[in-house]
């Protein structure tokens, strides 16, 4: 146990070791979140774009992502080919990624080719391979990705959540795009949207690893520089329904899918969301001493697991789960879903389920903090949320002095989540 404390205070001061600093391009400041960490030879730079991911396909379902892979094509003098050679050759790697609110430029090698990085970055942002030939071969390995995934029944069953939980919102559509909608996509799609969000404006630069911060605020200078300025926009917030709905996929399925979901009335910069990670945690993300999982798996044998989770974001807030049953026991799981929730809600937790989460969450801290890319990724999170840095940590402290009665007043609070849609795939 004294190890396991020990870990965590000296976990703590690394965490503190990531500090927000920033740098000005063409008259915008850029925020800067960097972590010094001598133990390896190796620097890791991200540009991270906020509302500049698939959040902003209201247009065109699968163009953040899709614009992502075409980046990934190298630079339009090297070539795909060319250019992923002479990174190999270095040991460097570029990627470009997306989530639902960001879009993401990651670069990693070793310290002595640092410079040289940023050369190939700079290179790639100049003058990206966007040509007919590398917009074929994107659309080709896409469209094969998502007719591949019709035969996935938990990727269906989540999209069809989320077209009951955001009917008529962007995000009601894969944010993968449709074989339609990513056949449509033309070559001016990808250059706007890229001249659009790779903006200045809506940079962050999140960089750890052996290095000097002078040596990344100049060599950061000279890759920005050729970025426009842009404008930043606030991004929309989407409410989940209330509406309790049940959507079934007939499907040639041994095995039911089932999904379901609610709303979640909670903002990204609440200060009680410790208290919802405690609650979700009982309830559901908690493995086998979640409820759902005693009730479900344990006690009625429906399931072999069961999971349900709250998501908190800028840009949405919402409670979901699932879980896979025999065709046959569909609807007992549904009930019993439901069942467990609303006991959940009335009557709240006991003391000894707090406590045990509470030695839980206190005591894998350290796994979630060990390595510097999970601690870069903790102190941009606390950033983009708007949170002042440490409040990661002052969030465990609530955790470790939250009362029962505290909870259980929050828990009783959020009657919202029994207003439960289901999207089940099924024989």
């Amino acid at each position: 146990m004294k190890k396991i404390v020990l870990a965590f205070l000296l976990i703590g001061q690394i965490v503190m070791a990531a500090k927000i600093d920033s740098i000005e391009v063409k008259g915008i400041t850029i925020p800067l979140i960097f972590e010094e960490d001598v133990r390896l030879p190796i620097v890791n730079t991200q540009i991270v774009f906020t509302n500049s991911g698939s959040i902003t396909d209201k247009k065109i379902a699968g163009l953040a992502k899709f614009s992502a892979k075409m980046l990934n094509e190298g630079s339009r003098e090297m070539g795909a080919n060319g250019f992923a050679e002479r990174l190999e050759s270095k040991a460097i790697h570029i990627a470009a990624s997306t989530g639902s609110e960001t879009f993401v430029i990651d670069t990693g090698s070793l310290n002595e080719q640092f410079k040289e990085s940023m050369k190939y970055l700079k290179m790639l942002l100049e003058e990206p391979n966007f040509t007919k030939r590398s917009l074929e071969k994107v659309k080709t390995m896409t469209m094969g990705a998502i007719s591949r995934k019709e035969n996935d029944y938990d990727y269906v069953a989540s999209n069809a959540l989320k077209k009951l939980l955001f009917d008529g919102t962007v995000l009601a559509q894969p944010s993968a795009g449709t074989l339609e909608s990513v056949k449509s996509i033309k070559l001016k799609d990808v250059e706007s949207f890229v001249k659009e969000h790779l903006v200045l404006s809506r940079a962050i630069i999140v960089v750890g690893g052996d290095v000097d911060i002078e040596d990344i605020k100049k060599q950061m200078k000279k890759v920005l520089k050729i970025l426009p300025k842009g404008k930043s926009e606030p991004l929309p917030h989407y409410e989940a329904s209330s509406d309790a709905k049940t959507d079934i996929l007939k499907r040639t399925t041994e095995q039911a899918y089932i999904y379901f979901g609610s709303p979640y009335n909670m903002a990204v910069n609440d200060e009680d969301y410790y208290k919802a990670r405690v609650a979700t945690f009982i309830l559901g993300t908690g493995g086998f001493g979640s409820r759902l999982m005693e009730e479900i798996r344990v006690k009625r044998g429906l399931a072999y697991s069961a999971y349900a989770r709250v998501h908190v974001s800028k840009s949405v807030s919402y409670f979901n789960g699932y879980l896979q049953t025999k065709i046959e026991s569909q609807n007992e799981a549904k009930e019993t879903v439901k069942e467990v929730i609303a006991e959940f809600v009335a009557k709240g937790v006991t003391a000894d389920e707090l406590e045990q989460t509470k030695k839980f969450l206190l005591g894998s801290e350290p796994l979630r903090v060990e390595t510097m890319s999970q601690r870069l990724n903790r102190t941009f999170m606390d950033y983009y949320k708007g949170f002042k840095p440490g409040h990661s940590q002052e969030e465990l402290e609530k955790i470790k002095n939250l009362k029962l009665a505290d909870l259980n007043k929050f828990i009783k609070a959020h009657k919202e989540i029994l207003e439960l849609s289901f999207a089940i795939v099924t024989k």
